[in-house]
C-alpha cells in the first residue's frame, strides 16, 4: 500500500520540523533528575561534513538519546572551533575575509548536522570567533596575568622571512616554509606563555582518577608530561667562573662521559663563536634547521668543537664541549652530558668526530658490554667507574647524588618533559591577546571594561605577516595606567586556547556578565566526551589544565573536565583513511538524500565498535536500508488488522508465543547492557536484527499472538530509536503511542519471561552428537532419559545394542554409552 511505503526523505524532514517546533532538545537545569552531559569534540567549519564527523556525532547522539530514555536530563550541545590558519589560507585563495568564509561554512554545516537528525540544543551554540565567546578567555588571561601564571619571554621559533610569520614545526618542510618555499630561520622573538608546568604533578596524578578514560590515552599523556627523577650535575668550566649544568636520568653512566654537547644558540656557543669562523657558520646553519622532534631524531648529527673545556665533577678529567645540532636550548638546560658507549645518538656523533667511547655499564658482573658496533643502552652493573664499580644502575642515583652533593656539584631533581604552553601566534585570524605595551608602564592587561578586544573582521590577509601588525587603528591605543600613547599586542592566541574551555561555556552561553555561572557546576564534569585519538595529548591535556585554572579562579568546583572518554576509530575506504587529499571521500549528504539519515546512522553504528576503525562499504549501507524497510513492513503488516493491546505476561501463552517473548526480553537485556555499560552499539544492532528474524517467522493469527507481536514491535522500535530516531518516531505513532519517542521510557526486562519452561538438551551416543530433545526445565532424570531413548534420531544408534551407561548432565546433555 502506498500509504505505508518507507519514504525516509519526507518522513525525516517532517520529524525534524516537529523537533524544531517543540524545541525537543532544548534543556534546562533540573535538580530532580540525574544530569547527563554528552559532548562530541566540535568541528572546524571547513565547509562540508565528512564521514569522520558523521561517525563522531552519531555516536554522541546515540548515547544522548539512550541516556534520555533512561530518564536523565541530557545536555548535548554543538559549536564551532572557528579560528585558525586554514581560514586565512582559504581566504587568500578565494580573496575573501576569513570571517565571511567561516560564517558561511558554519551556516552550511549547521544544516548538514540537522539533516542527520542530531539532537543538539542549538540555543547553546558557540563559535570561538564570536567576540561574546572570546571576551571571556581574554578576561581569564588578564586574571592569570595578575596571578603570575602568564609570562613573556624570548623564545626560538621557526621564522618564514618571506611570509614574515612564525611557522609550526609541521609547516617546515625540508628546512623551508610550506607556503613560501623560503629557507626558514630560527629566530628569537618575544612570546607569551602559560605556566602549565606549575600544574604538571596534578595533571599527572589526576590521570589515575580517570577510570573512564582509555589506558592508551592516559599513557600518552603520562609520557608527554614525562616525569623523571635524575641528577642535576655541574661541570666546572675551565678558565672561567661558573659551571655548565646538565640534567640526566642516567647518572649511572656519569663516569663514561667523554664530551658535553650544547645547543648552537647556547650562551657558551654564542660566546665561543667570536673569532671562531667554523663555529659561527655552524650556528648560522642551525638557525635554518627544523626543531621538530621527529626531524631531530632522523637528521644527520653535526657539531663543532667550541674550544671550551669543563672538568668532570668527580674525576676532574678535562672534557671538551661541542655545539651540536641535536641539542635544543628550549629543553632542559640546553646542554647534555654525552656518554657514547650508552646512548646511540651520542655514539653516532662520537663516531663521526672520532671522540672517545668508554663503556661503564656491563650487562652483568661476568660480561662486558660490546660497543664496537652500537651503544649498549640497557641498565646493568657499573664498571670502569672507580669507587662506584659493582653498583647496580638503580643504586647509582643515590650514591652519585651523595658524592656530588658533598662537592656542591650535583643534587637529585625531579623534572618534567612538559614545557610551558606557548600561546602566541603571529597570525591574524585568532583571538587578540589582551595586552597593552606602554613605554613608561610596561606590559599591562587590558582593563575588564575594555574587553573584548575585538578582532577586525573585514580584513583579507595577503600572507605577508599578520595584518594586525600593520593596522594603526588596531595597534595604537592609550595606556590604561598613565594615559600615555601605547601599543596593543598584535599576536593572537593559539587556537587550543579556545578549544580548551568550550565545554564549560556551553553551560552558561547566555550569560553576558560572567564567563561561567552556577549552571557550570550542575553540568560539569562532562559525563561522556567523544573524539579522535589524534587529540589525546594536546587538546585533552590543555583542556584539563584550563579546567583547573577555571577551578582555581572559582569558576567551577570539579577538578577534571571529562569523566568518560570515548576515542572513535577512523573511517577507512579500501583500508585507507578517507581524506580530500587522497580523493577517497564519500559525501554524507548524497547518501542522506538517497537512503535517508537513519540508514547512514544505522550503518555507521553497525559497521564496527566505536573505538575501532570502520571500513566503508556501499553494500553495508544498502544492507542497513533493507533492514529498515523490513522493520517498516513488519510493523505495517501487523497493523493491517488493527491495533491491539501489548502483551505484558507469558502466562497462558502458547509455546511459540512464549518463545518470542523469551527472545524479546533476552534481546532487551542484551541491548540495554550493550548500549549502556559496554557501549558496543554494533552488537546491540545485531541483536535487534536477530530478533527481527524471529518476528518475521512468527505466526500472529491468534489474539494472544498479536498482543505478543505488538509488545515486540513497540520494544524493537524503542531499542532502535537512538540509532534511527526518525523512523522510530513514525512507527511509534503508528503503533498507537502518543508523544515523542525520545521522551518515552526505556522498556523494562520482564524477568518472568526469561524463565524457560522447556530446555533443549544435546543427546550423544558414545560421545557423538546424535540428536536433540526438548524437556521441561524441572524434568526428572528418568523423564530426560526416556525422552532421549525415544528420539528417532537417537534410536537407530542404540536399538538392539547393550546400554552400559547413562549419563545426564543437567541443563546440557545426555550421553548414552552402548556396546556393539
Amino acid at each position: 500500500m502506498s500509504e505505508v511505503q518507507y519514504n525516509p526523505q519526507q518522513l525525516e524532514a517532517d520529524i525534524q520540523k516537529t523537533w524544531d517546533e517543540n524545541q525537543t532538545f532544548v534543556v534546562t537545569e533540573d535538580e530532580s533528575k540525574e544530569k547527563y552531559y554528552c559532548l562530541s569534540m566540535f568541528p572546524y567549519p571547513s565547509g562540508k561534513l565528512h564521514m569522520g564527523h558523521v561517525r563522531n556525532y552519531t555516536i554522541g547522539d546515540v548515547i544522548s538519546r539512550f541516556q534520555r530514555l533512561q530518564g536523565k536530563n541530557v545536555l548535548q550541545p554543538m559549536g564551532w572551533d572557528a579560528f585558525g590558519l586554514p581560514a586565512e589560507n582559504a581566504a587568500m585563495q578565494h580573496d575573501v575575509a576569513p570571517a565571511k568564509w567561516t560564517y558561511e561554512n558554519i551556516d552550511y554545516m549547521r544544516e548538514q548536522l540537522k539533516s542527520l537528525g542530531l539532537g543538539y540544543d542549538w540555543t547553546r551554540e558557540v563559535a570561538t570567533c564570536h567576540p561574546e565567546y572570546y571576551r571571556w578567555e581574554q578576561w581569564l588571561f588578564t586574571k592569570l596575568m595578575e596571578k603570575g601564571l602568564v609570562y613573556r619571554k624570548l623564545s626560538v621559533v621557526n621564522w618564514d622571512p618571506v611570509d614574515m610569520t612564525v611557522l609550526a614545526n609541521e609547516q617546515v618542510i625540508d628546512g623551508k616554509g610550506w607556503r613560501s618555499g623560503a629557507p626558514v630561520e630560527r629566530k628569537e622573538i618575544a612570546q607569551w606563555f602559560l605556566r602549565i608546568t606549575d600544574y604538571a604533578e596534578e595533571l599527572l596524578e589526576g590521570l589515575d582518577k580517570l577510570d573512564g578514560w582509555p589506558e592508551q590515552v592516559k599513557t600518552m599523556q603520562k609520557n608527554w608530561i614525562g616525569k623523571s627523577t635524575g641528577l642535576q650535575i655541574s661541570f666546572p668550566i675551565e678558565g672561567q667562573d661558573g659551571n655548565l649544568d646538565v640534567y640526566t636520568t642516567r647518572p649511572d653512566t656519569l663516569m663514561g662521559v667523554t664530551y658535553l654537547a650544547v645547543a648552537a644558540d647556547h650562551p657558551l656557543s654564542q660566546k665561543a663563536a667570536v673569532n671562531n669562523e667554523p663555529l659561527e657558520r655552524f650556528i648560522e646553519e642551525c638557525s635554518h634547521v627544523s626543531t621538530a622532534e621527529a626531524d631531530m631524531e632522523t637528521m644527520e648529527k653535526k657539531g663543532v668543537d667550541t674550544g671550551i673545556r669543563v672538568a668532570h665533577p668527580i674525576t676532574g678529567e678535562i672534557v671538551p664541549v661541542w655545539a651540536a645540532n641535536f641539542v635544543l636550548m628550549g629543553y632542559g638546560t640546553g646542554a647534555v652530558m654525552s656518554v657514547p658507549a650508552h646512548d646511540q645518538r651520542d655514539y653516532e656523533f662520537a663516531k663521526a668526530y672520532d671522540l672517545p667511547i668508554k663503556a661503564v655499564i656491563a650487562p652483568s658482573a661476568d660480561e662486558m658490554a660490546d660497543v664496537s658496533e652500537a651503544a649498549f643502552t640497557e641498565k646493568g652493573i657499573l664498571v670502569n667507574s672507580g669507587q662506584f664499580d659493582g653498583l647496580k644502575s638503580k643504586q647509582a642515583l643515590h650514591e652519585m647524588a651523595k658524592v656530588l652533593g658533598e662537592k656542591n656539584l650535583g643534587e637529585k631533581q625531579t623534572n618534567y618533559r612538559l614545557r610551558d604552553w606557548g600561546i602566541s601566534r603571529q597570525r591574524y585570524w585568532g583571538c587578540p591577546i589582551p595586552v597593552i605595551y606602554c613605554p613608561a608602564c610596561g606590559a599591562l592587561p587590558v582593563p575588564e571594561e575594555q574587553l573584548p578586544v575585538k578582532l577586525p573582521e573585514d580584513v583579507v590577509p595577503d600572507g605577508s605577516g599578520s595584518p594586525l601588525a600593520k593596522m594603526d587603528s588596531f595597534k595604537n591605543c592609550e595606556c590604561p595606567q598613565c594615559g600615555g600613547r601605547a601599543k596593543r599586542e598584535t599576536d593572537t592566541f593559539d587556537t587550543f586556547f579556545e578549544s580548551s574551555w568550550y565545554h564549560a561555556r556551553y553551560t552558561s552561553k547566555d550569560n553576558s556578565e560572567a564567563m561561567l555561572d552556577e549552571r557550570a557546576d550542575y553540568w560539569a564534569p562532562v559525563d561522556q566526551y567523544i573524539g579522535g585519538i589524534e587529540h589525546a595529548i594536546l587538546h585533552l591535556l590543555y583542556a584539563r589544565f584550563f579546567h583547573k585554572l577555571m577551578r582555581d579562579q572559582g569558576l567551577v568546583k570539579s577538578d577534571e573536565p571529562f569523566k568518560n572518554l570515548l576515542t572513535q576509530g577512523m573511517v577507512l575506504l579500501d583500508g585507507t583513511k578517507m581524506s580530500k587529499s587522497k580523493g577517497n571521500t564519500v559525501d554524507p549528504q548524497g547518501l542522506i538524500e538517497k537512503f535517508g539519515a537513519d540508514t547512514v546512522r544505522l550503518f555507521i553504528m553497525f559497521a564496527a565498535p566505536p573505538e575501532q576503525s570502520l571500513e566503508w562499504s556501499d553494500k553495508g549501507v544498502e544492507g542497513a536500508y533493507r533492514f529498515l524497510n523490513r522493520v517498516w513492513r513488519q510493523v505495517h503488516s501487523h497493523l493491517e488488522t488493527g491495533l491491539v493491546t501489548s502483551a505484558n505476561s507469558s502466562e497462558g501463552l502458547s509455546k511459540e508465543a512464549k518463545a518470542i517473548r523469551l527472545k524479546l526480553h533476552e534481546t532487551l537485556q542484551k541491548v540495554t547492557d550493550d548500549m549502556g555499560r559496554r557501549q558496543t552499539f554494533n552488537t546491540a544492532i545485531a541483536a535487534c536484527m536477530e530478533l527481527m528474524n524471529e518476528l518475521s517467522k512468527f505466526d500472529e493469527e491468534s489474539a494472544e499472538a498479536r498482543g505478543v507481536m505488538q509488545e515486540a514491535l513497540e520494544i524493537l522500535v524503542l531499542m532502535l530509536s537512538p540509532m534511527t530516531p526518525h523512523m522510530a518516531q513514525s512507527l511509534w505513532e503508528s503503533l498507537g503511542k502518543t508523544g515523542l519517542v525520545v521522551d518515552a521510557t526505556w522498556p523494562t526486562v520482564d524477568e518472568s519471561a526469561l524463565v524457560k519452561s522447556e530446555i533443549e538438551l544435546m543427546v550423544q551416543v558414545n560421545g557423538k552428537l546424535r540428536g536433540k530433545i526438548e524437556v521441561a526445565v524441572d524434568a526428572s532424570k528418568e523423564v530426560v532419559l526416556a525422552a532421549a531413548k525415544a528420539n528417532e534420531a537417537v534410536l537407530k544408534f542404540i536399538d538392539g545394542k547393550e546400554l552400559v551407561k547413562e549419563i545426564v548432565v543437567p541443563g546440557r546433555l545426555v550421553n548414552l554409552v552402548v556396546k556393539g
